[in-house]
């Protein structure tokens, strides 16, 4: 899930128009960049192009900056927007998380060992039951309840966490409180949520065991941006897992923790690596 270490990513959108993929590929040519990889996608229906483009320099005198400052008149006659991501850039993020610990320690093993190119800046907690785990890995741990009466204040404290921290993302790691409409502005577009993908047909609480008295042949995972439609924003990836008859309701239950795991640590790698393209109340997703 990391990208090789002498890559540059250029990941770029604009309205749909002739020449949107020349004007990148030949700006790379003409700063000698040899194209490691290579996706688009023109949305013919809402009339808008995305490009992502790895690279790697041939001249050993390239310098980010001068590239990117050449490359926006360019960018300027197309009316396209453009972020440029440097070789081993790790993006700062705060976790939050409530009680369950499964989708935090994967994070963290991914982490430590270098699988995901995240810098976990904080974890942030409406329980105090992780910090140890957070502790291990020499991570700060914030412990803030939440109430009915104290969820403005709560979300003040979360909110100076992430200015604090500098975090670019903030992943709800099975975060199990409704963040407030002003909350999700705030992280529009910067902050991922996970799910079981048994929804909407099994809400509330033990929504596994709920799925078991139904028969269910599958459970999976669902990825996405938050929103303020609760558990309706913009999906980034999803994952699915077989079951039998034979399966118990804590058979669902690991399988299901199993594949929030690996969905989860997909989206992240898919937004830390520039793959994923917000639009409209959809996403373009250019997987590996």
């Amino acid at each position: 899930m990391s990208q090789p270490s002498d890559t540059w990513i250029l990941a770029a959108q604009c309205p749909s128009r002739l020449g949107t993929v020349d004007v990148v590929t030949r700006f790379l040519r003409e700063w000698r960049c040899y194209i490691t990889e290579l996706s688009s996608f023109d949305d013919r229906l809402g009339g808008q192009f995305f490009i992502r483009a790895e690279f790697r320099p041939e001249d050993e005198t390239f310098e980010g900056d001068a590239f990117r400052e050449a490359f926006v008149p360019r960018a300027a006659e197309f009316d396209m927007t453009f972020e440029l991501t440097r070789p081993g850039t790790r993006l700062p993020v705060v976790i939050m998380v409530s009680k369950a610990d499964h989708c935090l320690n994967d994070l963290l093993y991914r982490y430590r060992t270098g699988q995901l190119p995240i810098d976990i800046r904080a974890v942030v907690s409406n329980h105090p039951d992780l910090e140890p785990l957070a502790a291990w890995h020499g991570i700060p741990y914030h412990h803030l309840p939440i109430t009915s009466t104290t969820k403005a204040e709560q979300e003040a404290q979360v909110w100076r966490v992430v200015e604090e921290t500098g975090a670019e993302l903030v992943i709800l790691a099975r975060y199990m409180q409704v963040l407030s409409s002003e909350m999700c502005d705030k992280l529009s577009g910067r902050a991922i949520n996970i799910h079981h993908s048994l929804l909407p047909g099994f809400k509330g609480a033990r929504p596994y065991h709920q799925a078991f008295e139904k028969g269910v042949k599958l459970v999976g995972a669902t990825a996405h941006y938050i929103n303020d439609d609760l558990d309706e924003g913009p999906i980034i990836t999803q994952g699915v897992e077989p079951v039998t008859h034979a399966d118990t309701p804590d058979d669902l239950v690991a399988k299901g923790r199993d594949i929030e795991c690996l969905t989860l640590a997909r989206a992240v790698a898919y937004h830390v690596e520039r793959r994923v393209f917000l639009h409209q109340r959809r996403t373009v997703v250019f997987t590996r």
